[in-house]
């Protein structure tokens, strides 16, 4: 291959480029990022950054400028990719086009909003340093927040505004928050950190809408309920950011849709980050994980089938993992709990908030979770990932 580009520039583009180079690729390099930053680090920004603990030089990551001698292309959105013999072109939103042998789609996902909310001050979502920069600057004023969604990106930021002095309110539609990732007993369990310092948490009701005329002053509850809010933040998930391939090629299903190596339904392109719907062999169907550990490790396999053409077979992945911090406890998860039939706690009780628990489908582990229990987690998290393999 001549050139590679790749399509995205945070955590898992950047790790992709690293990863072509460190695998021998000495051609050619272009990144392309929609956003005008240099690479960064999101996990501090519901957290760190917002509790002005850390600053924006803080959440650059290291380009390796020197080894990766890459051309940058900052503030350019990818906006279409076409077949042009044995070559893809990539069209950019000012016009260029960038002529590669083989494309990593990195394109990340975005922050999902609520319908009818354009245009009215107060309402934020976390996704960027551009939101977080925004969100922080309203926090510094105090008042009442509400958050919409219950889940870690939600949790966090309702931490860090309690711990600013705010009041904080979270909104669920689901009957226990992080039932999805952690299952409905632990997800209870984990979620009770919120009232027990304080914050509200209102769950099994969904959110009929905003009020406000320039400035949203309220959330309508569709039980008929009104929360007074001075700013609110919605963290309802997010959608992978793949509509710019519709019509290449490349098969899209809940963002592309690849293998357990990252290759797409389009020769020469593979996809890593939250827009890769990667096969799972142990499950045997597709996973997209939106974790910062599978934007780091995953481009790995990804890049090497790429240079490769698919002729290096991709070993089996690590169990997924992430971790949160809210109101001072290290949450760490590992694992699918939607293939476990039991969860037994097996160091500690969730009510001194440290313990550690396992999750195990017909005997055995299949996930693993986490609170203040960092070693003991990390040997457990070895345990899966040498069974997965």
């Amino acid at each position: 291959m001549r050139t590679v580009a790749v399509v995205g520039a945070s955590l898992a583009g950047l790790s992709a480029a690293r990863s072509l180079r460190k695998q021998g690729y000495d051609g050619r390099l272009v990144v392309i990022g929609d956003e005008p930053h240099r690479p960064y680090d999101r996990p501090p920004l519901s957290k760190e950054f917002l509790a002005g603990t850390v600053s924006e030089d803080d959440l650059l990551l290291e380009m390796d400028d020197e080894d990766l001698r890459a051309e940058w292309l900052l503030g350019a959105r990818a906006v279409g990719l076409q077949v042009d013999g044995v070559e893809r072109v990539l069209l950019l939103d000012d016009g260029r086009e960038v002529r590669a042998d083989g494309v990593v789609v990195a394109t990340g996902a975005a922050a999902r909003n609520l319908p009818g909310t354009d245009g009215l001050a107060g309402v934020h979502t976390l996704r960027t340093l551009d939101d977080a920069r925004a969100l922080r600057d309203e926090l510094a004023l105090g008042g009442r927040l509400v958050v919409i969604g219950g889940g870690f990106i939600g949790a966090e930021v309702a931490s860090t505004a309690y711990a600013l002095g705010l009041d904080v309110t979270v909104i669920e539609a689901a009957p226990t928050p992080l039932a999805g990732p952690l299952g409905e007993t632990m997800g209870g369990v984990v979620s009770a950190l919120h009232e027990a310092h304080g914050v509200r948490l209102l769950c099994g009701v969904g959110v009929k809408g905003l009020s406000g005329e320039a400035r949203v002053d309220a959330v309508l509850l569709e039980d008929g309920r009104t929360v007074p809010a001075d700013m609110v933040v919605v963290g309802v998930g997010a959608r992978p950011c793949v509509e710019w391939l519709e019509g290449s090629g490349v098969e899209l299903d809940n963002g592309v849709k690849c293998g357990a190596d990252g290759r797409t339904s389009l020769a020469g392109v593979v996809a890593v980050g939250d827009c890769a719907n990667w096969y799972d062999p142990q499950a045997g169907s597709h996973r997209r994980v939106e974790h910062w550990t599978g934007a780091r490790e995953r481009p790995d396999a990804a890049v090497a089938a790429l240079l490769s053409w698919g002729a290096v077979e991709a070993g089996a992945p690590r169990p997924p993992y992430f971790w949160s911090d809210q109101y001072g406890v290290k949450i760490q998860f590992a694992g699918h709990a939607a293939g476990a039939d039991s969860v037994t706690v097996e160091e500690g009780a969730p009510g001194d908030r440290s313990f550690l628990a396992v999750y195990r489908c017909a005997g055995q582990p299949v996930a693993v979770l986490a609170m203040n229990q960092p070693r003991l987690f990390m040997r457990w998290r070895k345990q899966l990932a040498a069974t997965a393999s």
